[in-house]
């Protein structure tokens, strides 16, 4: 997953960017499945989800249903009422370390989270982390009431990807081996709509004339430029802009726009010429195919029609990820991508999946990976149910393990427990800063 998508393209907030990074996996969209390894918690074999159905017409509040559970309806999900004691690896996990992202979630709550966020913005960003572990969890369970996540036919084992945002570096002008440039949107990207392809960008003069001067950065492999576009935004360590101490200025490139073209997978072009079979398919085969073959990568490239264009932003808070589609940073190791008719922006949630790891006839026992995140980003492979995105952060060892993850998984989502106890208004807002993100 990188860029992500299935995996196909991760959606753009509106208003501030598709900080989305995808996972390398997007390469591999249709090009065959990664190993699986079971979690830790013993669930059925993953199954293939059924297509996903319909919107159905959410509950205002949790009802009683016909067998005594309390279960409350979203568009995309069912949501049955649990106790903390169901919730697999509980105890375990640091939760003081996902408290930031709860928190900055919080400075965008409405409706039923308003209480709660009001008592967390009290504590401050760093409270989870000066409190400690078992602080935090007490007062998630004097808070919050965890409810797990099926589909509408009763499934609640889904699939588990990762993202990442790159780490580069660049050049503001063409020098050397860095020639390949990534570009501002057009001029004319909002009026003409689809916009040229990729390989009429290439070729076509009237094509690339609408690219004069719309140069943002120079990279030194096509092939990161590639994975910049999938992703959605990377950041740049610019080598010919220093700082006042004569270090290479750090900067980040922000998703702007695209060029409405379908996104199509480079590494299934692979497999349809016969350069790899689908179990050769990966990042690393299509580096060393390009290096090979390096007279056919613009070939390889103009496979995939789309383009994605960029703004430059400071990057001001290093620590931080790109801003997801709720507009809030994400954190490395605690953001999810979620189906927001599943689970609204803003909601912590609990996952039950294993650690990726790479493949071998004799790998080790998987161990668990079941933590609090928050769902803070979209994706447009990120769809139903019981789905998630693990953002892993950035640079070489986030690229190497969003690229392995294809996980089974589990999903509890925490809400806050006096709208679990009792019906809601149907006229209450239900979300947190639940805004339409636009399809990327």
């Amino acid at each position: 997953m990188i860029g992500r998508r299935l995996r196909s393209n991760h959606q753009p907030h509106p208003r501030v960017r598709a900080s989305l990074a995808l996972i390398i996996a997007a390469f591999l969209a249709a090009c065959g499945q990664l190993p699986t390894h079971q979690p830790a918690t013993p669930i059925p074999p993953t199954q293939p989800q059924p297509p996903v159905p319909g919107l159905h017409k959410p509950s205002a509040s949790p009802e009683i249903q016909p067998d005594g559970s309390l279960a409350w309806d979203r568009a995309r999900a069912r949501w049955v009422a649990t106790d903390w004691a169901s919730v697999p690896g509980w105890t375990q996990d640091r939760v003081g370390e996902a408290w930031s992202a709860l928190w900055r979630s919080c400075q965008r709550a409405t409706g039923d989270w308003l209480p709660v966020c009001t008592r967390a913005r009290t504590l401050g960003a760093g409270w989870g982390r000066e409190a400690g572990d078992e602080a935090v969890r007490r007062w998630l369970e004097a808070n919050l009431r965890p409810w797990q996540v099926q589909n509408y036919e009763g499934q609640t084992t889904g699939l588990l990807t990762g993202y990442f945002e790159p780490q580069v570096d660049g050049m503001r002008k063409p020098v050397g081996a860095f020639q390949t440039p990534l570009f501002r949107p057009p001029v004319d990207l909002a009026t003409r709509k689809p916009h040229y392809t990729r390989a009429e960008l290439d070729i076509l003069p009237e094509a690339r004339a609408s690219l004069i001067g719309r140069e943002l950065m120079y990279v030194a492999d096509p092939l990161d430029a590639l994975m910049i576009q999938v992703q959605g935004s990377t950041r740049i360590r610019v080598l010919d802009d220093l700082t006042p101490d004569g270090q290479p200025r750090q900067i980040r490139l922000a998703f702007a726009g695209h060029n409405s073209q379908p996104y199509q997978s480079v590494a299934r072009w692979l497999v349809d010429q016969g350069a790899v079979t689908l179990d050769q398919a990966s990042w690393g085969s299509i580096r060393g195919w390009a290096a090979a073959n390096p007279q056919r990568v613009a070939e390889m490239l103009r496979a995939n029609p789309r383009v994605v264009f960029f703004r430059e932003e400071p990057l001001t808070q290093p620590d931080q990820g790109p801003v997801g589609a709720q507009g809030i940073p994400l954190t490395p190791g605690r953001s999810i991508a979620v189906d927001r008719d599943a689970v609204p922006y803003g909601t912590p949630v609990w996952l039950d999946s294993t650690e990726p790891q790479a493949w071998s006839a004799t790998a080790a026992p998987s161990r668990p990976l079941q933590r609090l995140v928050v769902a803070q980003d979209t994706g447009g492979a990120i769809v139903g149910a019981v789905r998630a995105d693990y953002f892993w952060g950035w640079g070489d060892e986030a690229l190497t393990q969003a690229g392995r993850t294809k996980q089974p998984l589990r999903v509890w989502a925490l809400w806050p427990r006096d709208t679990a106890s009792t019906p809601s208004d149907p006229a209450r807002i239900l979300g947190m800063g639940d805004e339409r993100a636009a399809v990327k």
